[in-house]
Formats: structure tokens, C-alpha cells, sequence
């Protein structure tokens, strides 16, 4: 099969007594991101004058999710990321029983009360440390 359909995929957040929380409303979310940096390491004894490459840091991305929004319940976790130095504990559970487990902090949300729809909120969490992948059998 090509392609799988993305509905049910979840954006939860670890509540103080350790249980998922499902952040509510989402309808769209996207990331995290990774990279890796790349150094070249060639010399003029290269094998066939062909570049080399050494392999270095890590870096984590972003995840974006846009909520139909509900303040009464979006703004306890917006309070508590932003205003936290330490990040929190998040899981994207996915459809078919993968998911993705990061710490993050909440570095940025943006609001949109437009006459004519739903209230939305953009909210954009920051990795820190290594993306824990797990698929169905491991989780």
C-alpha cells in the first residue's frame, strides 16, 4: 500500500501522575524534524580524488500542531510549557500503533479568532534529547 490514512493519529502530553494526556482538538500535526551534521574530512590522498565524509551532531526539529481551540482545555498545558525552563514529556501515537516519544518545551503559539470560523491555536514544541521511536511490538 502506498500511503495510510493519518485519522486517530494523537498528541499526548505526561500529566503529573505519569498518565497520557491526548492535547485535544488537533487537526493537524507535523514533525519533529531531524538532522545530522556532516563534516568533510578529504584529503588530497582521497581515494579517486572522491569526497569523505565524517558524521557529527544530532539535531532535533520541531513539532507543530494546530488545535480547534478550547481554553479550557489548552491553556493549562500553555501556561505550564511556556512558563516552564524544563522540558516535558510528549507522545505522537499513531494509527497503527507506532509512536514517538520526545521531551520538548512549548517555545511559540499564535492565536486566530476569525469572524467567520473556529477558534484555532499554532502551538510549536522544541526537541531536546534523542526521539525514542517505538512500533507497534515494542510499545
Amino acid at each position: 500500500m502506498a500511503g495510510h490514512d493519518a485519522w486517530s493519529t494523537l498528541l499526548e502530553r505526561r500529566g503529573s501522575e505519569g498518565e497520557w494526556e491526548t492535547i485535544a482538538n488537533v487537526h493537524n500535526v507535523s514533525g519533529p524534524g531531524l538532522e545530522r551534521e556532516e563534516y568533510d574530512v578529504t584529503t588530497h590522498s582521497s581515494p579517486g580524488q572522491w569526497e569523505e565524509i565524517i558524521f557529527g551532531i544530532k539535531r532535533t526539529g520541531e513539532v507543530e500542531c494546530e488545535v480547534y481551540f478550547d481554553s479550557e482545555q489548552h491553556l493549562h498545558v500553555i501556561r505550564e510549557d511556556f512558563a516552564g525552563s524544563e522540558p516535558n514529556d510528549y507522545r505522537m501515537s499513531f494509527p497503527d500503533g507506532g509512536s514517538w516519544e520526545f521531551s520538548a518545551g512549548l517555545t511559540g503559539c499564535e492565536f486566530d479568532f476569525p469572524h467567520d470560523g473556529p477558534m484555532e491555536a499554532s502551538m510549536t514544541f522544541k526537541l531536546s534529547g534523542p526521539p525514542s521511536f517505538m512500533d507497534e511490538e515494542t510499545s
